[in-house]
C-alpha cells in the first residue's frame, strides 16, 4: 500500500518518487463526480483522461509537485464533456490551497525569491498570491480620514515614497509608491468624508501644494515649521565650513567639533558653550553675525499671532547684514516662494514632527527585513491587523438602518445596528515593538 504521504483526504496517492531532492507524487481523486456540472444528469461515461500538475506544501524540507490523473467525462443527455473539479485546488493556480494560503502568510515575512526556491512556484505566481492578499487586506480594513492630514515622503528602495499620517494621534494612514502630484492627488481626491479636513501640513514640494490644492480645494496647505528653519541652521552650517577651509587643520577640526554650539538656540547652552561661542565670534565676525540672524529667525516662530510673524519676518529680512545676506540666500527664496503656505502655520500651529518620526521607525521596520519589496513592506504595516492599528467603534447610518414612520419608528436609526470598526492609523512605535518581538 502506498503512503499517504499528502494528508489530503479528497487524493488517493498513487506513487511517491524522490527526484533530486524533490518529491514528485501521483494521485487521484478519491470520489470522481456523479452528475454532469453542466446539467445534472447522471448519464457519464468516461472520456479520457489528462495529467494536471499541482504544487503543494513542503514535506520533510522537500519541494513537492503533484501530478493528478484527473478524468474526463461526457454527458450522454446533453452531450457536453467536462474534467473533474479537483478539490482542495486554489481555483485560479496550479497549487493546492493550503500552500497559497501558506504563501500569502510567508510572503509578509519572506521575499518572494526565497518562497520561490523553497516551494518550486515561479517568483510571477508568488507576486500575484501576495497581490490578491494585500487587495484583500486592504479591502477590509478602512481608515479614518484625518482632520489633520500630514504629507511627507520617505527614501526607500531607492525611491522616494509619499507617507501619510494623521497628525493629531501621530499614526500612519498610507504610504505610496511614488510621490508625484497625479499619485498624491488621486489618493487625496479618493478619500472618504473629505469634509472633516481642517488642514495639511506639507514640506516645500510643490506637487504637493498643488495636488492638495487639486483635490481638497480650500483646505489650507501648512508648510511645516521644522524643515523651514531647518534651512536656518543648514545656511549657518555652511558659512561654517567655508570659514574653516581658510583655517589650519587643528583649528577646523575645533570649530567642527564646535557645530552643534553654533546651531543650538542660544537660550539652550551652557556657560561654557557661551564662553565658546563669544571666543568663535570674536576670531570670526562674519559667524557672529550669521549665528545672530539665525538665532533672530527662530524668534518668528516665537510670534503669538500670524500678523506678527509677517511683521518680524520683514524686519528680519531687512536688518539682514549684507555680509550674511548671500548665505540666507535660500531662506529667503523659499520664503518668497512660500509665504502662504509657511506663515499659515500661526493659523493652525500644526507641524510634520510625527511624520518624521514614523518615518524614522518605518526605516527601521525595512532594515529589519532586508529584501522586502516597497508593496510587502506597505502591507505589513498597513494592511494586517495587529496590535499597532488603532481602531475604534464605527458605524455608518443608510437607509436600512432607518425605520419606517408606520414601524412606529418615526426615521429614527435603528438600535439593532451590527458593531463595526475603523482604523485611526498604524503607530509605527508599537508595529515595531511588535516585529522585534516576532508577534507580526
Amino acid at each position: 500500500m502506498t503512503l499517504d504521504i499528502l494528508n489530503l483526504p479528497s487524493y488517493r496517492v498513487l506513487q511517491v518518487e524522490d527526484a533530486d531532492g524533490d518529491y514528485q507524487i501521483k494521485a487521484e481523486t478519491v470520489s470522481p463526480p456523479e452528475r454532469c456540472i453542466h446539467c445534472g444528469s447522471d448519464a457519464l461515461v468516461g472520456f479520457g483522461r489528462r495529467e494536471n500538475w499541482i504544487r503543494d506544501l513542503p514535506i520533510h524540507g522537500k519541494r513537492v509537485g503533484i501530478a493528478i490523473d484527473t478524468r474526463r467525462f461526457r454527458c450522454k443527455t446533453c452531450g457536453k464533456t467536462f474534467y473533474e473539479p479537483l478539490p482542495e485546488v486554489d481555483p485560479k493556480r496550479s497549487m493546492t490551497a493550503r500552500l497559497k494560503e501558506w504563501l500569502e502568510k510567508e510572503s509578509l515575512r519572506h521575499s518572494f525569491t526565497h518562497l520561490a526556491d523553497e516551494t518550486g512556484v515561479g517568483n510571477s505566481t508568488i507576486r500575484m498570491v501576495f497581490d490578491d492578499y494585500a487587495d484583500r487586506l486592504r479591502d477590509n480594513l478602512r481608515f479614518e480620514t484625518p482632520e489633520v492630514l500630514g504629507i511627507d515622503e520617505i527614501h526607500l528602495i531607492r525611491r522616494p515614497r509619499a507617507v501619510f499620517t494623521n497628525i493629531p494621534s501621530c499614526y500612519v494612514v498610507e504610504m505610496l509608491p511614488d510621490r508625484n502630484k497625479t499619485t498624491v492627488a488621486r489618493f487625496l481626491s479618493d478619500l472618504p468624508d473629505k469634509g472633516r479636513i481642517r488642514c495639511v501640513a506639507i514640506d516645500m514640494w510643490r506637487p504637493y501644494q498643488e495636488a492638495v490644492r487639486e483635490a481638497l480645494p480650500g483646505v489650507p496647505v501648512v508648510v511645516d515649521k521644522f524643515h523651514v528653519v531647518k534651512m536656518a541652521n543648514a545656511a549657518l552650517d555652511s558659512l561654517r565650513k567655508a570659514v574653516g577651509g581658510t583655517l589650519s587643520p587643528e583649528r577646523r577640526r575645533s570649530l567642527t567639533r564646535s557645530r552643534h554650539v553654533l546651531l543650538k538656540r542660544f537660550s539652550d547652552l551652557s556657560e561654557i558653550q557661551r564662553k565658546r561661542l563669544a571666543e568663535w565670534s570674536r576670531d570670526f565676525p562674519v559667524l557672529a553675525k550669521a549665528h545672530v540672524a539665525k538665532e533672530r529667525f527662530y524668534d518668528i516662530y516665537e510670534a503669538p499671532s500670524r500678523s506678527e510673524a509677517e511683521k518680524r519676518y520683514r524686519e528680519w529680512d531687512e536688518g539682514l547684514d549684507p555680509e550674511v545676506r548671500t548665505t540666507f540666500g535660500p531662506l529667503l527664496t523659499a520664503f518668497q516662494n512660500w509665504e502662504g503656505p509657511i506663515l499659515a502655520y500661526f493659523d493652525h500651529r500644526v507641524t510634520n514632527a510625527c511624520t518624521e518620526s514614523a518615518n524614522n521607525l518605518i526605516r527601521a521596520v525595512q532594515r529589519m527585513g532586508r529584501g522586502y519589496s516597497f508593496d510587502v513592506l506597505r502591507a505589513r504595516i498597513l494592511f494586517v491587523r495587529h496590535g499597532a492599528h488603532k481602531m475604534k467603534p464605527f458605524r455608518r447610518f443608510g437607509k436600512r438602518d432607518l425605520v419606517a414612520e408606520e414601524g412606529m419608528g418615526y426615521g429614527l436609526p435603528s438600535t439593532e445596528i451590527e458593531p463595526e470598526e475603523i482604523s485611526l492609523g498604524v503607530d509605527t512605535s508599537t508595529l515595531l515593538d511588535l516585529i522585534e518581538r516576532g508577534e507580526v
